[in-house]
């Protein structure tokens, strides 16, 4: 294994739905050094075996070692599962039982744990949550108004996007102020209240499904609706799931598109269009002002996520009407995407950065690597 007192070769794979990311980096205590990265499509579920023998060819063609540790991105830890961890048999069970918390994420997930730790054989493989860093949110905020009993059994608001959120604290390292809002806008999107660099609030909650409107996820939605829906319709909770998590959001209500770019595009001439592109924007304007209220106010928001990073009239229109926050954003500046985008006046710091969640999953992997070496060197 490619691994020092100080450095670890570690893999980073990062799945989702229909792609699997991954990074090859030189981790050291303070450094981090990209060596390969690239993405491949994931077709269907059978795909993901292939797509970690090309990853694996693909490191060998670049003449780069076999990896010291392995660390995945795991959306959804379940109840049992709050800080990142090694993966053994005991905790694949775990997250196989928790598949019914994140069922368009987990799935996929699990089957690239189990083809990686096939392929590669015996290195530490690591589960990385987006959960943890929310995991210490106050009880004002983690629990859900509903029956004891069911909380009992973990149902409660867990929060998402944690690993980005993790990178935004860190890139911010000195410059971190008090009151943070991250707005992590893509096509799941999710905003999150950090005070003194601890997760309190965020918008995402038993699901990733919950909060904002995403690309094809609903957001929050009154819950009588999906009532009707059962008694009325007879909708069967397939038929619940696929409505809410991919056929509902920016899709559902332009009928064109969960793709801010294509909704752009198409925005001229089809109402529909535009009324999805303001929803959204209005959507995360409101969490915002929510988010500014559990902080007592806010000294920085920061945009990440492929929307947040890039699409600058959308971080314009959220910000058009916060002005009553003290917020102002410099449209130059903005278009540019220079930090800072805030203009001299606002009272509120606007950065765009970006989402770090490989670097991360980077990061905890080696940690975990060096532990099992020192575990390993230590006399019995």
């Amino acid at each position: 294994m490619a691994l020092d007192a100080v450095s670890a070769t570690v893999l980073a794979l990062n799945s989702g739905s229909s792609s699997l990311k991954f990074g090859f980096y030189r981790a050291r205590p303070r450094a981090l050094e990209v060596l390969h990265a690239g993405d491949v499509e994931l077709k269907s579920p059978d795909d993901t075996q292939a797509a970690i023998v090309h990853i694996a060819d693909a490191l060998a063609e670049a003449g780069l070692p076999l990896p010291a540790a392995i660390g995945h991105r795991v959306v959804h830890g379940g109840p049992d599962l709050h800080e990142h961890c090694l993966i053994d048999d005991a905790v694949l069970g775990q997250l196989a039982a928790a598949t019914a918390f994140a069922p368009l994420h987990l799935p996929p997930a699990l089957s690239v744990i189990r083809f990686a730790r096939q392929h590669f054989g015996d290195l530490p493989n690591v589960a990385c949550f987006d959960t943890a860093f929310h995991a210490s949110m106050p009880d004002i905020a983690r629990t859900l108004p509903i029956d004891r009993e069911l909380r009992s059994a973990g149902l409660r608001r867990y929060g998402f996007h944690g690993l980005s959120c993790e990178s935004i604290v860190r890139q911010l390292g000195r410059d971190l102020p008090d009151r943070l809002i991250v707005a992590h806008l893509g096509n799941g999107a999710s905003l999150t209240a950090v005070a003194a660099g601890r997760s309190i609030d965020t918008t995402m909650g038993l699901t990733p499904t919950g909060g904002v409107i995403m690309g094809t996820r609903s957001g929050d939605l009154d819950p009588g609706i999906l009532v009707y829906l059962a008694r009325e319709k007879s909708f069967d909770p397939a038929m619940l799931e696929d409505l809410v998590d991919r056929r509902s959001g920016l899709l559902g209500i332009s009928g064109v598109s969960g793709d801010m770019r294509r909704l752009r595009r198409a925005a001229p001439g089809n109402a529909d269009a535009r009324l999805a592109l303001r929803m959204f924007c209005s959507s995360v304007r409101k969490q915002l002002a929510a988010m500014t209220a559990t902080l007592g106010g806010v000294d920085t928001i920061v945009f990440t996520g492929g929307i947040g990073e890039n699409d600058a009239k959308a971080r314009a229109e959220i910000c058009a009407d916060l002005s009553w926050m003290g917020v102002a954003l410099d449209a130059a500046r903005n278009r540019s995407g220079e930090n800072p985008l805030s203009a001299p006046t606002s009272r509120c710091r606007v950065l765009v950065l970006p989402s770090q969640e490989d670097e991360q999953i980077a990061r905890h992997t080696r940690e975990f690597a060096m532990k099992e070496i020192d575990h390993s060197l230590s006399p019995l």
